[in-house]
């Protein structure tokens, strides 16, 4: 978990290639179940052609059946997910618990200042400073109340996200194998 800008995707890919778990992206199950046009991929591609968020209890049981699959008999990383409270709640009831939540920490003025260079160079010109932070904005508001929660249950491994890739990956997989004994 972490701000907008903080990294989480491209942390999460290298997490998971380090201890040879799948990194696990909604997005990405999304994509692939209407893709091979599954049932419950022709249910996602109504709700996104209409227009509409697919509901808690569907992600969950999308991300619940992913992670039957034989490649996470030793462990997986969610990416992007859970990301309100009611998808915590429903993981939960699906039995579904996190050994480790990492927390990307960062400054907001940094990010900021990184995401508005990005957007620069990459020619997005949607991507404006009163944008941004109103993505920070929603990030606080929905994020937040998740963090206390994993917090409460001792799972949460807070790490300084500013830094080259390489350098917090190293953090990550310091702290990540002094809390899970590795």
């Amino acid at each position: 978990m972490g701000p907008p800008g903080a990294g989480k995707g491209t942390q999460a890919t290298g997490i998971a290639a380090h201890y040879g778990i799948p990194a696990i992206s909604t997005g990405s199950i999304f994509r692939q179940n209407v893709a091979d046009q599954t049932p419950l991929g022709l249910q996602i591609k109504s709700l996104m052609e209409s227009g509409e968020y697919v509901p808690d209890a569907l992600t969950v049981e999308l991300v619940s059946e992913r992670l039957s699959r034989p490649d996470c008999a030793n462990g997986w990383l969610l990416d992007g997910f859970p990301r309100t409270l009611p998808q915590v709640m429903t993981l939960d009831d699906a039995g579904l618990f996190a050994d480790a939540v990492i927390s990307l920490v960062c400054d907001t003025e940094v990010l900021v200042a990184r995401m508005l260079h990005r957007a620069e160079v990459e020619g997005r010109p949607d991507d404006n400073e009163a944008t941004i932070r109103h993505r920070f904005e929603v990030y606080a508001a929905q994020t937040d109340p998740l963090l206390e929660v994993y917090h409460a249950r001792g799972v949460v491994v807070d790490i300084d996200g500013i830094g080259s890739v390489e350098e917090v990956s190293s953090r990550i997989t310091a702290a990540l194998d002094a809390k899970l004994g590795h």
